[in-house]
């Protein structure tokens, strides 16, 4: 019986990604070897972190502490990741991979709004990955689709609790940067009724 070989994917190394990405129009991650195109937001996205970035903007005004968007890249050397958070935040002075002024490595506290393309990886791999990083100390993950924030916090070495949120009364304590949020100043204008509900993250698992 003849055997069709399948095509190989071609690996690529960081500085392959990296000059490929610098004249991309449209923004790819980079994972060991494999360069993974990203899907673009929806209006609920986008509303999103520009509640959260307008609010922390004005909040960490005069405090060290830096706040970044979609726009930078997380580097993250055990797993030879680059990533592009939806907003993360760093305290003090950036941490640049090889002096690139567009890849950091110091997030303290990072944010992902979830997507239904991205939302099981954004809660199982790509949170191990983050957690290789020694600054990181808290996750925030928000559904856009619905009134649902979870929130993980670095209690010990090895050692993360989490806490669930679905009132838009309810405040969310970032202790990584002390600032309180409320469920209403990340959610202010999102309609849930232009985006379909999302699966759970468990439905998507036990497919």
């Amino acid at each position: 019986m003849q055997t069709i070989l399948q095509p190989q994917k071609k690996k690529y190394t960081s500085e392959e990604y990296l000059a490929l990405e610098e004249k991309a129009e449209f923004r790819s991650e980079y994972h060991d070897g494999e360069i993974i195109p990203m899907t673009g937001g929806s209006i609920n996205h986008n509303s999103i972190i520009i509640n959260l970035c307008a609010y922390l903007k004005l909040t960490l005004r005069g405090k060290n502490y830096k706040l970044f968007a979609s726009d930078l890249r997380v580097w993250m050397n055990r797993y030879q990741r680059y990533v592009y958070p939806d907003v993360f935040i760093i305290q003090g002075t950036p941490v640049l991979h090889e002096n690139r002024t567009d890849t950091i490595t110091n997030p303290r506290l990072i944010v992902e709004v979830l997507s239904k393309s991205t939302q099981q990886y954004d809660h199982t791999e790509k949170f191990r990955y983050y957690r290789s990083i020694p600054d990181f100390q808290e996750y925030l993950l928000i559904n856009q689709y619905e009134i649902s924030v979870e929130h993980y916090i670095k209690t010990g070495e090895k050692e993360w609790i989490l806490r669930e949120y679905e009132n838009m009364n309810e405040v969310i304590q970032l202790s990584s940067i002390d600032v309180e949020i409320t469920l209403n100043d990340i959610y202010e204008g999102v309609d849930f009724e232009l985006e379909p509900k999302a699966e759970s993250v468990s439905e998507h698992q036990d497919e």
